[in-house]
């Protein structure tokens, strides 16, 4: 799918999903789904979480993080995605959102999709970010590469989603995002 086509079916199908897990006293975050046309088709841009961080160490997930006082979900996570990966505001095109996810651990996420218009020099904070590789958009889209299970949490049985790619486990919030944005896209 290539960056056009995915304009098309982002922008003509309606947001499918709902906030999932939602917590009283949830800590606000942004996450920024950054996708960028590598060869003719899309890619998305994941990271590997530091193992030395407190919530989430070692962990796959997408550029973002904690909102701060007065500041509005979309900025966070253009905030957060220059911190970490070294891409400015100014070289993404923002294009729209996805529905927000309400983590076990207490965070509702707001993830937010950006084109990145021009290649980029990734740049990692080393005390955030180990590393980052490209996703293919058609592996998301594969049915055959997510697999979900039941796991209990806080008393109640929750739908987990796993998506294993070469050495990388992506799970958790990551994969529902990936998910939702599969849904969004209408594949099934």
């Amino acid at each position: 799918m290539n960056r056009q086509q995915f304009l098309q079916r982002f922008f003509l199908q309606p947001a499918k999903g709902s906030v999932l897990l939602q917590m009283e006293k949830s800590k606000a975050a942004a996450v920024l789904v950054v996708l960028r046309e590598y060869q003719g088709e899309l890619q998305l841009l994941l990271t590997k979480r530091s193992s030395d961080l407190r919530h989430h160490p070692g962990q796959i997930s997408f550029p973002g993080g904690k909102m701060e006082a007065n500041e509005q979900s979309h900025q966070a996570a253009l905030r957060e995605t220059h911190e970490e990966t070294g891409i400015t505001p100014e070289q993404l095109q923002l294009i729209g959102q996805l529905p927000s996810y309400a983590t076990g651990t207490g965070f509702l996420i707001q993830p937010w999709i950006a084109l990145l218009n021009q290649e980029a020099e990734l740049k990692l904070q080393a005390s955030e970010v180990e590393s980052a590789f490209w996703l293919p958009l058609s592996f998301v889209l594969d049915s055959q590469n997510i697999h979900s299970e039941y796991f209990a949490m806080h008393g109640q049985s929750h739908l987990v989603h796993f998506m294993p790619y070469g050495p990388h486990l992506i799970w958790g919030a990551t994969a529902a995002i990936l998910y939702s944005l599969k849904q969004q896209l209408h594949f099934y």
